[in-house]
Order: C-alpha cells, then structure tokens, then sequence
C-alpha cells in the first residue's frame, strides 16, 4: 500500500541522503536560477518542517549509470549514517543500445547491501515511464530491472516506491520537452508518493488522473517532434558516439549531510507546507 492508514506517525526522519542521477537531481524541475528542485529536495524540505535541526545530502548528478553511482556514491552515502537513504538508479544503462542485465543487477545488490545495514530506512523505486515508443521498446529491460528490484528490498528490509505502476506519471503531460525527465508536477507527486510509502499521511492523491487531453493537430505534433529531435535528440546521440555525458565534470549539489533552513513556495507547491531549500547560513 503506497498510502499512509489511521496508524501512529511515523518515528521523525533527522537526516536524508538521495542518491541517483537526473531524476533525483531534479530534472527537470527548473528554478529560476537555473538550477533543479525535483521530488527529493520537495521531500526534504517536508522533512525539515517537521524535525529541528534536520540535514539533506543530494549526491546525485545526471547521466550517470548505475557503475559510477555504485563506485561515486554509494561509499560516501553510507559513511554518513544517515536515517533515509533513497537509491534510484539503472534506468539510464537500460535505455542505451547495449545493456548487460546481470552486471546491473549485480551492482545494485551490491550497493543495498552496503547502504542497508547504514540507514533506518531505504527507498528504492520503480521509476516512472513515459508513454509512448521509447517505454515500449524498453519495457522488458524494465520490468526485468523493476522485478529485481523488488526481492531486493524484500531481501534487504527495503522499502520500494511503485512509480512505473502509475498511470498519471505515464501521461506524457507529466513530462517536459526532452521527453526524458518529469515536470514540477511529476517530481511533486514522486516527493508525495515517497512520503506516503514512509507512513506519513496523504497530503493529495499522487494517483490522481490528468484532465482529458486534447489532442494536438498534426502540424503542431511535427513542430513538436522537430523541436525535440534539434534541442534533444541530436545532442543525446552526440554524447553516445562520443562517449561523452550531461553529467562530465558536474558536481552534486548538496555533497554534505548539511542543515536545512526551507522556506516557503506556497504559490508554487500550494499543496506542501514548506518547498524551497536553503542552507541555514544563507542570507
């Protein structure tokens, strides 16, 4: 069950730590200064209006395969000791042409046994697909990754957040123009669905249908199609021929375990108490 019962509030969450690539990071949930939100800044600055002295760590960038999480991240994550820990990763070695599902699988099992036994709760999830070619294509690399995924929380005491089961996360309404990374209102209701899977009681339905679409006519469907293949399609197979990634050079945007002073976005998020994030020492 992904929603919270009538049963006692869950023990305080004092410490978050995310791990991933761009889902995690925030893209593509775009602030004004140009930097990413995304669902687990939402859902630590929840977590911080309810525990004195809580700390965040984001330590995911993007493009980055499930390797260089397993060899960058999940060491430092599980040093830190703290009381969450959410690890989503693999989907980007399952999009690429070639993909080895067994060394995947095996570097996934080795980073929930690292970080299980170093935090009181870890998330896992089955990531959200867009309808449409690309998630056909891919769907049994997925489910495959989305079924090991599963004994491996129920081998570990993991929890797992069902985000591929969502229809409204499939719309692809709930994504943005590069057709590979959700809108403000799709990181909002993963940072809702995380929160319910944690116990905490709904705050909205996350669940909850799209309006009927209007279909766009044909020519505004090709503009659509151009623009996306110029602005993203293009570039993507130039960093694959290249070897190159979005992610070379960047680094995480909170790489410490650090105090958090949120403030508030009600016009935004009118749904979330507290949603924009900053360090305590910021002016």
């Amino acid at each position: 069950m992904d929603s919270a019962t009538n049963s006692p509030a869950p023990p305080a969450i004092t410490s978050f730590v995310a791990l991933g690539d761009s889902f995690t990071e925030g893209m593509s949930d775009l602030l004004p200064d140009g930097g990413y939100r995304g669902w687990a800044d939402l859902l630590a600055a929840r977590l911080a209006a309810r525990t004195d002295g809580f700390r965040y760590a984001n330590l995911a960038v993007r493009g980055k395969l499930i390797r260089q999480i397993a060899e960058e991240q999940v060491d430092v994550a599980a040093a830190m000791g703290a009381d969450l820990v959410t690890l989503v990763g693999g989907l980007n070695d399952v999009l690429r042409p070639k993909c080895d599902m067994d060394t995947v699988c095996g570097l996934l099992e080795e980073s929930v046994a690292k970080l299980a036994p170093n935090c009181r709760h870890l998330v896992l999830m089955r990531s959200p697909g867009r309808r449409g070619p690309v998630l056909e294509r891919y769907r049994a690399r997925m489910e495959h990754l989305f079924g090991f995924i599963d004994g491996l929380a129920e081998r570990h005491g993991a929890l797992v957040v069902d985000l591929y089961g969502c229809d409204a996360l499939g719309d692809p309404r709930m994504w943005a123009d590069d057709r590979l990374h959700l809108t403000a209102e799709g990181h909002r209701r993963v940072a809702e669905a995380v929160w319910q899977r944690l116990g905490h009681e709904p705050e909205t339905d996350w669940h909850a249908a799209l309006p009927p679409a209007v279909l766009p006519g044909w020519y505004a469907r090709r503009v659509a199609d151009l623009r996306f293949t110029r602005r993203h399609l293009l570039p993507w197979i130039g960093r694959r021929l290249t070897g190159r990634s979005s992610g070379d050079g960047l680094t995480p945007k909170r790489p410490d375990l650090a105090p958090l002073a949120p403030a508030v976005d009600r016009e935004r998020y009118p749904d979330a108490d507290l949603t924009a994030l900053a360090c305590d020492d910021t002016p």
